[in-house]
Order: C-alpha cells, then structure tokens, then sequence
C-alpha cells in the first residue's frame, strides 16, 4: 500500500486497527477526537487542508445509539454533515474519501443478507444520521466509498463480546438478547479486507464488509464462552442466556432485528470471501483476550 493515508477516528476500535496495520505500509497519520473536532468545520477545513494525502478513512462518529435519539442535532453533526466537508475537502485534493457506515440503516424487517441495491430506511435517528452521512458522501462524489460494517470487535476498545466475557468471569449469571441478528467484525479482519477493496482503484460507491455467517447477540457472546473455555481461560459461568430483545427497557432508540450484510458484492470485486465470524472470535480470544492485550 503506497498511497498516503489519513485516519480521522484513530483512537477508536476500527481506526485504530486500521492506524496499526497500515503505518507499516508506507505513509499514515491518525487523527483521534481530541486532535481534530468533527464538529468544528473550520478546523476540519485548516487541519486537513493543511495535510497530503490520497485516501481519508473516515472511522469518527456518534454510535451512541440512545443519545443520537436524545441528542439528535448531534447526531446529524457529526454523522452526517461532517462526513460531507470531509468528501468536499478529499474531492478538492483529488483523494479518496473512505466513510464508514452501518447496518444500522437498514429497517431491519427483511430477513436474506441486505445488499448494497436493497432499499436503507432506518428506524432511529443514529440509522437516519448515518444514511444522511452515506449520501451527503456520494453526494459530492460517485468516486468516493461508503463501506457498511457491523458488530465491530477487537482488541483496541472493548465490546459487546468483552463484556460477555468479562461477566462470565465474575458472575454466576449472563444474559444476551437471542432474537436480534447480525454479523460480528473483527477489526484486523475488517483492515485487511478494506486494504484489498481499495487496491481497487474503481471501487467506488457502497460496500459491504463484515465477517461470514450470522448469529444473535447470544450465540455470539456463547461461542465467546465457548472458545474461553476451550484455551483453559477460568469462567464462573459457561452458558449464556437469551432474553428478547423488547425486555430491554432502558433502550430508547428503536434497533433493527435482521441486519446482516451480504458480502458478495466484495467478494466479486476482490476475489476474497470473509471468513466465518466464528473463525475470527476463537482467533480473537487465542491471540489477544487469553494473552490479555485488549484494550492495551
């Protein structure tokens, strides 16, 4: 990879994935949320006009799903109005603008892997402002990309998966919703696979990148277990219980219930299938929650 990157979100779990594995590569710079403001334009404008490069991965975001519902001028701030400056000041250097998206735009109503041609309707003010920031992209610009990801995971920031684990260490007890679906993506899999995409010169437009398969939150944070178990790591439970997804009262965003993404589109493009979600997870927990170097 000899193009010249920069990584707006560096210090979350995606960006910094991506920050790690690329810098090898040839010349990257991260920018985290306290180096550059999305919700600034001025500074957006001056910090990265000031900067060379050909490719702007865009990983920043509010992905808190409830406080976009509390906090909607947020939301569409920094989901989608910044996403545009950004794809307005890549256009005007002639370099590429990578957005990050979400299932999340999706309704969630249908039940076959959603495609890039399916129709987005989300039904939460993240999911709006998320497919407000897709257009605005490609708005400005047909060659820019807008890649869908969905339950991301690694060993830079937390997630769900940590969570589950984490509880199943401490407590006799662990419940997840059984009744929402989706795909897991873990993060080193997600850079290597992006790295393919845009080796690709004319990939353009949106793509979906996850892992393989799909599963709910409890076969997720199961099999989790399941691998814990299997490298010897000690849990006071080994089972996962599945509560349904309307019991969870504290949510005040509506979530959709069937949001896997199809991955064909990238596989015919690049020539590479993702590997199974279950795949990535037992790597995860082998190489970094057994070693403990998440969050490190």
């Amino acid at each position: 990879m000899d193009a010249r990157i920069v990584i707006v979100g560096a210090g979350g779990r995606l960006g910094a994935a991506l920050l790690r594995d690329y810098t090898p590569r040839g010349a990257t710079i991260g920018l985290t949320r306290q180096q550059l403001d999305l919700a600034d334009a001025a500074q957006v404008r001056d910090t990265l006009g000031a900067l060379d490069f050909d490719v702007l991965i865009n990983c920043a975001a509010q992905t808190n799903v409830d406080r976009c519902e509390t906090h909607p001028d947020e939301a569409f701030q920094l989901n989608a109005e910044a996403p545009g400056v950004l794809a307005e000041i890549c256009t005007r250097k002639g370099a590429k603008l990578v957005h990050i998206s979400t299932d999340y735009v999706f309704d969630g109503e249908q039940r076959a892997p959603y495609t890039e041609d399916d129709a987005a309707e989300p039904i939460s003010v993240y999911g709006e402002s998320k497919r407000r920031g897709e257009q605005r992209v490609l708005e400005v610009s047909e060659g820019h990309l807008v890649v869908r990801v969905s339950w991301v995971f690694g060993p830079d920031r937390p997630s769900f998966v940590d969570w589950a684990m984490q509880q199943a260490r401490e407590k006799d007890h662990v419940e997840a919703i059984g009744d929402k679906f989706s795909t897991p993506s873990y993060t080193l899999d997600l850079a290597d696979m992006l790295s393919r995409l845009m080796s690709h010169d004319d990939a353009c437009g949106i793509f979906h990148l996850t892992n393989g398969g799909a599963c709910s939150w409890q076969e997720y944070g199961q099999y989790a277990l399941d691998c814990c178990v299997a490298e010897g790591i000690p849990m006071k439970t080994r089972t996962v219980g599945a509560v349904p997804l309307a019991s969870m009262e504290k949510f005040i965003a509506r979530r959709p219930v069937h949001t896997t993404l199809s991955t064909a589109k990238y596989t015919q493009v690049t020539g590479h299938a993702p590997r199974e979600w279950r795949h990535a997870v037992a790597d995860y927990v082998r190489t970094h929650v057994l070693e403990g170097t998440v969050g490190s």
